[in-house]
C-alpha cells in the first residue's frame, strides 16, 4: 500500500490546525486571571466558579438540558419509527420527507418553523416551540442511524422469526429492537448534542423570557468576549465531545455506515 505523500500529511495537518487551534486558545483563555482577552496574566479558575454563581447561565444550562433531554427522547422514539419505515417500504417519497429537514439549511428551516408556529398554529414562542423545532431536526438524523443499523442486518433473522409463527410485534420486540438497541443509544446521543448545540434554528424560534445556553453565550459576546464566556464555551465544548466519543463508542458501525 502506497504511503501518503507529504504534502497530504502537511495539507491535513494545516486543515486540523485551523480548526483546533482556536478551540485551544477558547480553552486556554478560559482559565486567564484577567477581565479581558488581550494578553495572558496568569492562571486562574475564578471564572467557573462565577459561572455557578450566575443565575442566568444557570437557568439557560437548565433550559436546554430541559429541552435536549425531551427532544432527544421524542426524536428517538419517532426516527426509530422513520428509520424502520425508510428499510421496510420503498416508498420514494419516504427518504425525502424524512431527511430533507437535516439537508435544509439551519437559516431556512428557523425562518419556516417561525412562520408556522406564529401564522398556521398561533403558537406562543417559547419552551415550547424550541422543543418542537428540536424534535424535528433531530428526527432525521435518528432515522438515519437506525436504517444504517438495520442495513447491516441478516433479512434471514426476522424470516426465520416469522417462519417460527412470531407476530409482527414479537418480532420487532424480541429479534428487531435488542439488536438495533446501540443504533437507538448512538441516535440518542446525537439528537442530545445537537439540541444543546444549537444556536440558528433556536434563535429564531425562542421568542422572548426563554434562552437557552447558545442563546446566552451570544448575549454575552455582543458586549465582550469575556474569560466566563470562553469558560462556559469550554464546558459546553468538553459535554459536546463527551456525547460525540460515546455515541461512537456505543456503536462504531453505525456512525462509520452513516
Amino acid at each position: 500500500m502506497k504511503k501518503p505523500s507529504l504534502w497530504i500529511w502537511t495539507a491535513s495537518l494545516a486543515a486540523y490546525g485551523f480548526l483546533y487551534i482556536p478551540l485551544a486558545v477558547v480553552v486556554l483563555f478560559s482559565f486567564n486571571d484577567s477581565v479581558l482577552n488581550a494578553q495572558w496574566v496568569g492562571f486562574t479558575t475564578s471564572w467557573y466558579a462565577k459561572l455557578v454563581e450566575d443565575g442566568d447561565m444557570l437557568r439557560a444550562a437548565g433550559n436546554s438540558i430541559a429541552i435536549a433531554l425531551l427532544s432527544s427522547t421524542v426524536a428517538t422514539g419517532l426516527g426509530t419509527m422513520a428509520g424502520l419505515a425508510m428499510h421496510r417500504y420503498r416508498f420514494r417519497w419516504l427518504p425525502l420527507l424524512v431527511l430533507t429537514p437535516v439537508a435544509m439549511p439551519e437559516i431556512l428551516l428557523g425562518v419556516s418553523l417561525l412562520l408556522f408556529f406564529r401564522q398556521v398554529l398561533d403558537l406562543t414562542l417559547g419552551f415550547v416551540s424550541i422543543l418542537i423545532a428540536h424534535i424535528t431536526f433531530s428526527i432525521g438524523f435518528v432515522a438515519v442511524i437506525v436504517r444504517a443499523r438495520l442495513a447491516g442486518m441478516d433479512e434471514s433473522i426476522f424470516e426465520a422469526a416469522r417462519d417460527l409463527g412470531a407476530s409482527p410485534w414479537l418480532t420487532f420486540r424480541r429479534v428487531t429492537l435488542p439488536l438495533i438497541l446501540p443504533a437507538l443509544a448512538a441516535g440518542f446521543l446525537m439528537s442530545f448534542t445537537l439540541s444543546i448545540d444549537d444556536f440558528v434554528i433556536t434563535f429564531f424560534v425562542a421568542g422572548v423570557g426563554v434562552t437557552t445556553l447558545p442563546l446566552q453565550i451570544y448575549s454575552m459576546i455582543k458586549v465582550a468576549v469575556t474569560p466566563e464566556v470562553n469558560a462556559v464555551s469550554t464546558l459546553l465544548m468538553a459535554l459536546t465531545l463527551t456525547l460525540v466519543l460515546t455515541a461512537s463508542r456505543v456503536a462504531p458501525d453505525v456512525l462509520k455506515a452513516r
